[in-house]
């Protein structure tokens, strides 16, 4: 627990951002981390200060190094080392509700596909 630089898939997998350190460097490679605005390589080094956009399952997590660390460690620790600068979602009052069809109610007729299209403003 240095301020040495270190591997941004090990960074993001110690700070428990993913569950395996196989599958931060899975998203390095899909590009869905971006170190200060940069698309990251699973090796490039994070150092104290620099800020990282995670998109996870849709979302962006944004987050500040505070301190690098390389290995696993308890969760006290790994949330002393990052700063969550994530802004709150949205109520869901204001995020509207998604039609849902009945299972098993077939397909859906010209008519009911239309409607459903103008609800996603298509």
């Amino acid at each position: 627990m240095t301020d040495a630089p270190a591997r941004v898939d090990a960074w993001l997998w110690a700070i428990r951002v993913y569950k395996t350190r196989s599958a931060a460097t899975a998203a390095c490679r899909a590009g869905h981390v971006r170190v200060n605005g940069e698309r990251a390589k699973a090796a490039q080094p994070v150092r104290p200060g620099d800020e990282l956009r995670v998109r996870i399952a849709g979302f962006d997590r944004i987050l500040v190094v505070k301190r690098t660390i390389t290995k696993r460690v308890g969760a006290a620790l790994a949330a002393e080392a990052v700063e969550d600068r994530t802004p709150p979602p949205p109520p869901r009052e204001l995020a509207g509700s998604v039609p849902v069809r009945d299972r098993g109610a077939g397909r859906p007729t010209k008519r009911e596909r239309r409607d459903i299209e103008r609800l996603r403003g298509r």
